[in-house]
């Protein structure tokens, strides 16, 4: 990354950006095998039909190129409840404040769609300890905790956001 680099943030998805998801997604290290093809699926969807798809999407450009994103969406039957289910940076870009400038476009993106609040979930694993620490650090409450929920040793906690 340069010195000065050149931030910017857009919500339009396009058809390169399915590719994109993907190896920033694969970058980090951080998800199995079997999540990859979601985060891409939720891409493809969202340019198949539109906002029918209830995906909406923040990407940051650093140079002219697509280093980070995030995806989500409302909760059915919730009324100003919205999930955060993804919220990636490309390995190369992590920390480096990208994913703070990240999450701050994104909370204004939900509160302009009258979001009240906002749940992110993430792993129990030890890896994800930086992941944790994100949340709290951008005002998240952990609010519940489930052991043993994607496999064996790894649980899932839910963090919250209110506006």
């Amino acid at each position: 990354m340069t010195e000065n680099p050149k931030i910017s943030f857009r919500t339009d998805v396009r058809e390169e950006d399915a590719k994109t998801v993907r190896a920033i997604v694969t970058s980090t290290g951080f998800f199995y095998d079997s999540e990859i093809p979601v985060a891409v699926e939720l891409v493809e969807e969202r340019l198949r039909i539109g906002l029918k798809s209830d995906y909406y999407f923040v990407f940051a450009d650093v140079d002219g190129r697509t280093v980070a994103y995030t995806c989500f969406g409302p909760i059915a039957g919730a009324e100003g409840s919205f999930d955060l289910y993804w919220i990636v940076t490309h390995n190369d870009y992590r920390g480096k404040g990208i994913g703070k400038l990240l999450i701050g476009e994104t909370h204004k993106a939900i509160r302009a769609m009258e979001g009240r609040l906002v749940i992110a979930e993430t792993s129990t694993l030890d890896k994800y300890t930086p992941t944790r620490h994100f949340y709290d650090q951008m005002g998240y409450t952990l609010e519940a905790r489930i052991d043993d929920f994607y496999k064996k040793g790894d649980g899932k906690v839910f963090f919250v956001k209110r506006f």
